[in-house]
């Protein structure tokens, strides 16, 4: 256990994980939203942001990678959001998902001769404790995003999991410095009836 927005203790507990050897599966998964208009957003805000969402993958994929290139073989999975591509309120949010996908295309191009691949997947709604906690199945609102997914339904935590077990997985070595966009279609475009 670390608190992943403090270099000091990810670095430490990455230290102790290490000792057992090298890990060559690497998920960064982690993050804050800090929802503002951007005349309200915070610097705190925006770089406790960055502090989690952003630089713990980057300490993570740097601390990992000495046992991936010496094994030939490395899987890294960062969870980006939809809302990279743009979200009212996210400003913080959305540049540092933004800027996941971004290293993960870098890492792909400097590390793929070394058997390792660096994919995320950005997630569009999902029917989490927190979202259903936070938008009542029985609201209005809940009713308008749901309405606004071509697949017409909530994704469920095993969607992305799935998701990103593929790009875990030693078969998927040829699938390195993409995008996969887990949102019921959302990023295709508008639906309408």
């Amino acid at each position: 256990h670390c608190d992943l927005s403090d270099p000091e203790s990810t670095t430490a507990a990455l230290t102790r994980a290490l000792e057992q050897g090298p890990i060559t599966r690497l998920v960064n998964n982690v993050g804050a939203v800090f929802p503002n208009l951007l005349e309200d957003q915070t610097l705190a805000e925006f770089d406790a942001a960055i502090a989690l969402n952003l630089r713990s993958a980057f300490l993570c994929a740097r601390a990992l990678l000495p046992g991936m290139r010496a094994a030939g073989f490395g899987r890294i999975v960062s969870m980006s959001s939809r809302a990279a591509l743009g979200k009212e309120r996210r400003t913080a949010y959305a540049a540092t998902k933004a800027g996941l996908q971004g290293m993960t295309r870098t890492w792909a191009l400097e590390e793929g001769a070394n058997g390792i691949t660096a994919n995320a997947v950005g997630p569009g709604p999902i029917a989490t404790e927190l979202f259903t906690t936070a938008n009542p199945a029985d609201a209005p609102a809940t009713q308008a995003i749901i309405d606004s997914v071509p697949v017409q339904r909530m994704g469920t935590p095993e969607d992305v999991a799935h998701a990103v077990s593929y790009l875990l997985d030693e078969r998927s070595g040829f699938v390195t410095g993409q995008t996969l966009y887990v949102c019921g279609g959302m990023t295709v475009g508008a639906h309408h009836d």
